[in-house]
C-alpha cells in the first residue's frame, strides 16, 4: 500500500525522487526494495545511516558488484502490483492532469481509494 508520493520532472534520473520521500512523514523505512536505477553510494550510505537495509541490484558498470538477498527482492513485485492498481484509475494512466498538483492529488486520492478498500466490509 502507498505511504508516500512525490511528483518529479519526467526526464530526470530516479536519484531525484529518493530525498523528498525519505522525508515524508510515515513511518521509518526498514528495507529499500528498488531496482537498478537507484544504485548509488548516496542513497546506500543514506539508508545505512537510517538503519535500513538497501535491497538493489548493483549496476552493471559498478566494479564491486554487491550480492542481493533475491528472496527478498522477489517481494519487489508487491511494489509493481501496487503502480498496477494506481494505474487502473484511467486518469492516472494517462496523466490527463495539466499541472503537477492536481496530477499529485489524483495519485492521492488513488492510493486513498487502495486504502479504504483494505478497511472496507465487502460482503
Amino acid at each position: 500500500m502507498p505511504i508516500a508520493a512525490e511528483i518529479s520532472a519526467g526526464e530526470v534520473s530516479d536519484y531525484s525522487g529518493f530525498g523528498p520521500l525519505m522525508e515524508a512523514e510515515g513511518p521509518q523505512p526498514k528495507v529499500l526494495l528498488a531496482d537498478r536505477g537507484y544504485d548509488s553510494d548516496h542513497i546506500r550510505e543514506t539508508l545505512e545511516e537510517k538503519g535500513a537495509a538497501a535491497v538493489i541490484p548493483t549496476r552493471r558498470n559498478r566494479k564491486a558488484q554487491i550480492p542481493v538477498d533475491g528472496y527478498i527482492y522477489a517481494l519487489r513485485n508487491r511494489i509493481e502490483h501496487c503502480f498496477n492498481k494506481l494505474k487502473n484509475a484511467r486518469r492516472l494512466a494517462t496523466r490527463y492532469d495539466k499541472t503537477a498538483a492536481s496530477y499529485l492529488g489524483f495519485v492521492q486520492i488513488a492510493a486513498i481509494r487502495l486504502w479504504t478498500n483494505q478497511f472496507v466490509n465487502r460482503t
